[in-house]
């Protein structure tokens, strides 16, 4: 048996303790691994050696890059239960303890890759949120909320769940008339018209997308409320002047770990002596790691999903208090469920506007995403800011009014 397959298959020994898994590899000889393996297994058929020793090397990258390039295909089931079956054996060890050395090593070259200047911003943003907008409405909600949905019950739908999302918040920024709101990348400008109507607050969004900065002015346009709600195209860096209240949903893992100390304190001077501010942003429960190969490379370049302890140091010493914190553990895992869903179902559609491989990079995208927030270390936190300590009421009860 070539090498490469040998420590494939030790690799795959050691990581399938539930569940069963059988390897086809390049020549055809099949390989079980896990308990009570049958010929009903999941299996993966290997369709060249280059795969084997890529999945050697670099497995995070290769078994990503290895479906979208059709090098090998799953058997008895699709890519999710592949996934599903990985990433309940993996746990919230993503690193596994044979890969770990080679994980530290590229640990200590993050700050490298999540170097974000205002010159690079755009282009990070531009490669993930300048795609059809028709694509984001073929699996998004009708307000294209592209975050983590709040289920305040089980059976939500997910325009319900998302427009319960946008009434947490609200509550949670004690949004009044009087107050000037200001959303640090706003997407499609969903979030910024619904804060508006719900409590008569003046926004301004800001966003590096020129597709989300024309769709959300032209929403505005036909809502008819130009006069009460804009936005802008431009790098929250470079604002000026004071808000009232500060929002930031789905921003903050674009940021990168260089730049949370300036990102806090650019919030604390945009922020008005009595006025609060609202994180939501996806975290990790681990320690500090480093983002996946794969998703750098084609979904975030860029991007970093941070422990809250990476958070909370460079909060600290910008100068603000937080006033409030609340994890969000299992909601986006039944958000990014249903978005592969309404992907699925419009599959078809979707490979019209783009072609298969993009087809492929996504399913393994939304799979991988929402069983990370099954099985692994992901959640949502939202962090309530302010200058001074007695801005909001001693008790949360505001929060669910």
């Amino acid at each position: 048996m070539e090498g490469s397959t040998i420590l494939l298959s030790r690799v795959l020994a050691r990581l399938i303790q539930q569940g069963e898994l059988r390897l086809i590899d390049a020549r055809g000889r099949r390989h079980a691994f896990g308990r009570g393996t049958t010929e009903q297994a999941l299996a993966i058929r290997l369709h060249n050696r280059r795969i084997e020793r890529r999945l050697i090397v670099n497995p995070m990258l290769a078994l990503g890059e290895g479906y979208m390039d059709g090098e090998f295909s799953v058997e008895g089931g699709d890519i999710h239960d592949l996934l599903r079956l990985l990433t309940l054996n993996m746990g919230r060890d993503h690193t596994f303890s044979l890969f770990r050395s080679l994980t530290v090593v590229r640990t200590l070259m993050r700050r490298i890759q999540q170097h974000n200047p205002i010159r690079w911003a755009s282009a990070h943003v531009a490669h993930h949120y300048d795609l059809s907008g028709e694509f984001y409405d073929l699996f998004l909600d009708a307000d294209k909320q592209y975050s983590c949905a709040y289920y305040e019950r089980e059976e939500m739908t997910l325009e319900e769940a998302q427009q319960a999302k946008q009434r947490r918040l609200a509550c949670k920024l004690d949004l009044k008339a009087e107050h000037h709101l200001l959303d640090v990348g706003c997407g499609w400008g969903g979030l910024a018209l619904y804060l508006a109507r719900a409590s008569g607050a003046r926004v301004t969004g800001v966003t590096l997308s020129k597709e989300q900065y024309a769709a959300a002015n032209s929403r505005a346009a036909n809502e008819r409320v130009a006069d009460q709600v804009g936005f802008q195209l431009q790098d929250y860096r470079q604002l000026t002047g004071l808000f009232d209240r500060i929002v930031s949903v789905g921003m903050f893992e674009h940021v990168g770990v260089n730049h949370y100390l300036e990102y806090f304190r650019k919030l604390r001077s945009l922020l008005s002596a009595n006025g609060i501010a609202l994180v939501h942003a996806i975290g990790r429960s681990n320690p500090p790691t480093l983002t996946n190969a794969w998703t750098r490379k084609y979904i975030f370049p860029g991007g970093y999903v941070p422990a809250l302890s990476e958070v909370l140091r460079a909060v600290e010493k910008s100068g603000l208090w937080v006033t409030d914190v609340e994890i969000l553990r299992l909601h986006y895992a039944k958000t990014l469920a249903a978005w592969r869903q309404r992907f699925l179902l419009n599959r078809v559609r979707i490979a019209e506007i783009y072609d298969e491989r993009f087809c492929r990079m996504w399913e393994y995208y939304l799979s991988g995403s929402e069983l990370t927030f099954i099985h692994g270390d992901l959640m949502v936190f939202q962090i309530q800011l302010t200058k001074r300590i007695d801005t909001v009421p001693i008790t949360r009860d505001y929060m669910y009014r």
